[in-house]
């Protein structure tokens, strides 16, 4: 009798090991909704909106990816030095087909803290929200302002 070749996966055992670390913790913590800080769960989970900051024209410039979220149900508020963004993801009723469910967005609320530098005006804030993405502008500090830098070759 002849045994089927099957190639070799190094990383399939580590993805059990990860999985399984992962239950582990889920069982003696509960859900990392509840036991990270907010800080790590903003850049680390995929639940977490991804965001980008940039200056330009005297403005700086912050956008949140926020696919499928109802712009109304977010709240976007300067406290100190920080501009917060909450909001939810509500998980639509889906339909299984074949008895199975395969699912990689995630769903429920998110809070993003963004730090903002020194000397920008808060009270000139500005949002918008267009095809998922909101964007939120501001007067930045002169100091922010972009400066080109010669290179020299030798």
């Amino acid at each position: 009798m002849m045994k089927a070749l099957a190639p070799w996966k190094p990383f399939r055992e580590l993805s059990t090991l990860h999985r399984d670390i992962d239950e582990l913790f889920n069982r003696f913590f509960g859900p990392e909704e509840e036991w990270l800080p907010t800080t790590w769960r903003s850049t680390a989970f995929p639940s977490m909106p991804t965001i980008e900051s940039f200056v330009r024209d005297g403005e700086l410039i912050l956008r949140a990816d926020l696919p499928g979220i109802d712009p109304k149900g977010v709240e976007l508020a300067v406290e100190g030095h920080r501009l917060m963004l909450r909001g939810e993801r509500k998980a639509k009723e889906e339909r299984k087909e074949k008895d199975y469910l395969y699912r990689e967005v995630a769903y429920g609320r998110f809070e993003r803290a963004v730090e903002l530098p020194e000397g920008v005006d808060t009270d000139s804030i500005k949002a918008t929200y267009h095809d998922g993405v909101l964007e939120v502008t501001m007067k930045a500090p002169k100091e922010m302002a972009a400066k080109k830098v010669p290179i020299t070759v030798h």
